[in-house]
């Protein structure tokens, strides 16, 4: 794998709807996420963090929930512009105000790019 692609996988307990904290670092921009393909049927959110503790909901420039449609077992590019507070990431099934809990553990697994200096 390119010095410059980056895989980390990021999974919901059985029975949960976020997953656990995932570090994405300053040095990578999430591009895409792969589906299981297993998958209660629900899209995704998101939860953003600068230090691991303290987390938001991502929202977008008008102050709405980011969600994601899912389709189970597919490849998903995200825009990478919406993820550029994310340092340390989690994923939720559903949305905040209507969370999914998951039937199984299900993984995912997040592409991230190299940010690379011009």
């Amino acid at each position: 794998m390119s010095s410059y692609l980056h895989k980390i996988t990021a999974t919901i307990a059985l029975g949960e709807s976020l997953s656990g904290a995932v570090f994405i670092g300053g040095e990578f921009s999430l591009i895409a996420i792969e589906y299981p393909a297993a998958w209660d049927a629900a899209g995704i959110a998101f939860q953003v963090s600068l230090d691991g503790s303290n987390w938001h909901i991502l929202r977008d420039d008008a102050g709405t929930e980011l969600t994601n449609t899912v389709t189970a077992g597919q490849f998903r590019e995200v825009d990478s512009s919406q993820f550029k507070s994310a340092i340390w990431l989690k994923i939720r099934s559903g949305t905040s105000s209507v969370p999914v809990a998951q039937t199984a553990a299900r993984t995912l697994i997040l592409h991230a790019r190299r940010y690379i200096a011009r």
